[in-house]
């Protein structure tokens, strides 16, 4: 190594560079100093004495808080490289460690942790205590986009219409499969049908999850594809919230199967098989490299592979998907 680089990586420090990419995740450097439990004015120092190591400026600073420069892009990128470097080698030399010790980062969509998780996680954790698991809740774009930053090790989504578009590719693999169901009130007008195509669901309004759900994407494109507009009047965050607008007359509805049957108990309804070849869907574990993952995180994803047995609908083998822009 050069003198010169010898210099450079000296002036660089780890810290500094955490700090950095959580400014630049969180778009402001109050916010970040309030996540790193760190004081503001010494967050701001840390990032001037970064941009004064490496000779230029890395951060437009408004009132509104701060947004990349070009030099800035380029250093964000190299950055997140870096800590999943460092990532990497934690995660290997842990296997040489007396007992595994860690945590997994998670996010997983709503229908996963509603329907599957629970179970699975609760078996991994009974079998390894001394493995912690930060899970949190998000919609299936933002768990690719959360695994593809960096900010979580792991994603459990749905991938057909979370993944269009944009690049680099994470790679996937079969975890769960669910089948979408109409959900209607007990005496229903539909409640009669042994199955039913989507289509015929366009002529009532519909409670739905966020737009940007997966579930609603699907709605979307289905209601795009027959010409028809989607009466989407009300949306909740919740599968409890949605089961309870149904069973009051307020629409008619979508959830996944097991779904489902785990809320019974929520109203007098009814759920009709959808025909649709998209009502069946496939929820995959995705992971920006599953070999280069911390030891605990591979034992995890070896917890969460699909057990022996019939494969569920639509299981296709690991592949990659492109993240979303």
């Amino acid at each position: 190594m050069k003198s010169s680089e010898r210099s450079f990586a000296r002036r660089i420090d780890l810290t500094s560079l955490q700090l950095f990419v959580a400014v630049c995740e969180l778009g402001s450097i109050g916010r970040a100093a309030e996540r790193e439990f760190i004081a503001a004015s010494a967050v701001s120092k840390r990032l001037s004495d970064l941009e004064t190591a490496v000779d230029t400026a890395l951060l437009y600073r408004h009132s509104r808080g701060v947004t990349l420069t070009p030099a800035g892009e380029s250093l964000l990128h190299h950055a997140r490289t870096v800590l999943f470097g460092l990532e990497r080698m934690q995660g290997e030399l842990s296997e040489y460690a007396d007992g595994v010790r860690g945590h997994v980062r998670m996010h997983a969509n709503i229908s996963a942790i509603f329907q599957f998780l629970p179970e699975d996680l609760g078996a991994f954790a009974r079998e390894h205590s001394q493995i912690k698991i930060d899970l949190q809740e998000h919609l299936s774009s933002d768990v690719l986009h959360a695994v593809q930053e960096g900010a979580a090790d792991l994603g459990i989504c749905n991938i057909g219409m979370a993944s269009a578009g944009g690049s680099p590719a994470l790679q996937s693999r079969p975890y769960r499969s669910d089948r979408l169901m109409l959900v209607v009130p007990s005496g229903h007008t539909l409640s009669a049908q042994a199955a039913i195509n989507f289509e015929e669901v366009l002529d009532w309004d519909i409670v739905g999850l966020h737009a940007n759900s997966s579930i609603s994407l699907a709605m979307r494109a289905a209601a795009a594809a027959a010409g028809r507009p989607l009466r989407q009047r009300i949306q909740v965050t919740g599968l409890d919230a949605m089961c309870r607008m149904i069973d009051n007359g307020l629409g008619v509805g979508l959830l996944p199967d097991r779904a489902f049957a785990l809320m019974r108990g929520v109203g007098q309804l009814q759920a009709i098989p959808l025909t649709d070849a998209w009502a069946h869907r496939e929820l995959r574990v995705v992971a920006r490299d599953f070999d280069a993952l911390p030891v605990t995180a591979r034992l995890l994803v070896e917890h969460l592979a699909p057990h022996p047995g019939p494969a569920p609908v639509n299981q296709a083998p690991d592949t990659k998907i492109q993240s979303p822009t």
